[in-house]
């Protein structure tokens, strides 16, 4: 089956040749690596098995975050580290989206229009729950994800989905301030606040008359729901969150002209196959690639890394709350989380193979181990 690097190699340079200096350099870039990732012209890895002696060479990954080859190991990482920062209380699943009049200035602006929804939205979050009577004391902790595509990865859609407990560590640092297991804030008034602000921040950048009257007056939606202890959840978005707009199992057929590819209608069960032309494919993959250095997680609160509230504290006031016997009997007592050994397989033997040799795209040699440097090093390990 084709992959996404076969349809680029297939079809961005004659979108290149078409465009020209219009397409950004960051653009330019991402699809030079993503086409080159495993093939060798980046170099290659050269790995040794010590049951059968059979040497097998792989082509080093570009590590580019809008390849579809190079994002599992980080999604498996990111999984690992959220569900051990997890804490001991409920969860709510909350996703600000535009419409689609809105969604377009932030197309043609990415860097400060999606600066200004990350704002907007964390902001009217804070702000809401400041006024909920449950929550007025409490310091909010919560991170949340951007997406740009939606179930047809070719349609922009940015929305920001966040992870948010439900409660809060009071300000005096003494004491957690949970809210109701099903309420969170009032949702009206978080989609009316969430508005104004990221209509504020539109003014602010010169963006805000780019957007239609009626956008503004159209309804918004802002999903809020509980998610339990916040497990499931993190599970769902890991694939997310490292995810390319489309990954490789849904193309279905690649030409010259054309490519072919599965996607599963929002509210259906079942897929359906789309055919579009090579130049539709390549812009489409094309406006989900994301400012160079743009931070497509960002943490708040005392989640937030220079936050003076630690996570231990956090954990603390909330098992002081709850109270010691839920403490034992939930599964949040702390306990070693084993991580996975990396291997390479064998092909022949499946046995666990070694990394002798890694080279550079011109050949030369970056690292290499004689069969007496591994020996020595194993022996002293």
């Amino acid at each position: 089956m084709p992959t996404v690097a076969d349809c680029l190699r297939q079809h961005a340079p004659e979108y290149l040749l078409q465009f020209g200096d219009s397409v950004p350099v960051g653009h330019r870039r991402v699809l030079g690596l993503i086409q080159r990732c495993r093939t060798g012209e980046l170099g290659a890895f050269v790995y040794a098995c010590e049951s059968c002696g059979t040497r097998h060479y792989l082509g080093r990954s570009c590590g580019n975050r809008h390849c579809p080859n190079c994002q599992h190991d980080k999604t498996q990482r990111w999984l690992t580290k959220q569900t051990e920062r997890l804490i001991p209380a409920n969860y709510f699943l909350v996703t600000f989206t535009v419409p689609r009049q809105v969604a377009m200035v932030l197309r043609d602006h990415q860097r400060d229009g999606y600066d200004a929804l990350f704002e907007a939205s964390s902001q009217a979050m804070m702000e809401v729950a400041s006024a909920t009577k449950a929550l007025q004391d409490a310091q909010l902790g919560f991170f949340g994800v951007l997406h740009t595509w939606g179930r047809d990865p070719l349609v922009y859609h940015p929305h920001i989905h966040y992870i948010v407990a439900s409660g809060g560590v009071s300000h005096d640092k003494e004491r957690w301030i949970a809210s109701p297991e099903n309420f969170f804030v009032h949702h009206a008034t978080l989609v009316r606040v969430f508005k104004a602000k990221l209509a504020d921040k539109l003014r602010e950048l010169g963006l805000y008359d780019q957007v239609s009257e009626d956008a503004w007056g159209s309804k918004w939606v802002v999903d809020l729901k509980p998610v339990g202890d916040g497990q499931a959840t993190l599970k769902y978005l890991a694939p997310y969150v490292y995810r390319v707009a489309i990954s490789n199992n849904r193309i279905e057929y690649c030409d010259e002209e054309e490519v072919v590819y599965r996607y599963t209608p929002s509210g259906t069960s079942s897929s359906k196959r789309r055919r579009v032309t090579g130049r539709e494919f390549v812009a489409g993959f094309l406006q989900h690639v994301l400012p160079p250095g743009f931070q497509k997680i960002r943490y708040y609160g005392w989640m937030s890394p220079n936050s003076r509230i630690s996570l231990d504290l956090v954990r603390w006031l909330v098992w002081i709350y709850r109270g010691w016997t839920y403490w034992l009997g939930s599964g949040h007592a702390p306990r070693d989380i084993p991580k996975p050994r990396p291997n390479v397989a064998c092909p022949c033997c499946r046995s666990e193979m070694k990394r002798i040799k890694v080279t550079y795209k011109d050949c030369s040699f970056l690292v290499t181990r004689s069969e007496q440097q591994r020996q020595a090093f194993q022996d002293t390990g």
